[in-house]
């Protein structure tokens, strides 16, 4: 058996990593670097849609049969099988 582990950057490590390359910057260059960060973060909270638990429930599909609904308690017992599924 060969299991493969993909390993990915720690996100603490590369808050570190843009801390330490932040201290390096010049005093006169971190209110640039700082209007460049807040564009960034508005540009990425835009893009991203904010989809509640209900948009992404609505988005389930069920294949059942037709009389699923009706029948849940015999399709659960085993009653019915789901040979029928459209």
């Amino acid at each position: 058996m060969i299991i493969k582990i993909q390993l990915r950057a720690n996100p603490m490590n590369i808050k570190e990593l843009i801390y330490a390359e932040i201290n390096k910057i010049e005093e006169d260059n971190l209110d640039e670097l700082y209007q460049f960060v807040k564009q960034l973060a508005n540009a990425k909270s835009a893009t991203k849609p904010k989809t509640g638990i209900l948009n992404k429930l609505k988005r389930i599909k069920i294949q059942a049969p037709v009389d699923f609904a009706t029948n849940i308690d015999q399709y659960m017992s085993g009653e019915k099988n789901l040979d029928n599924i459209h």
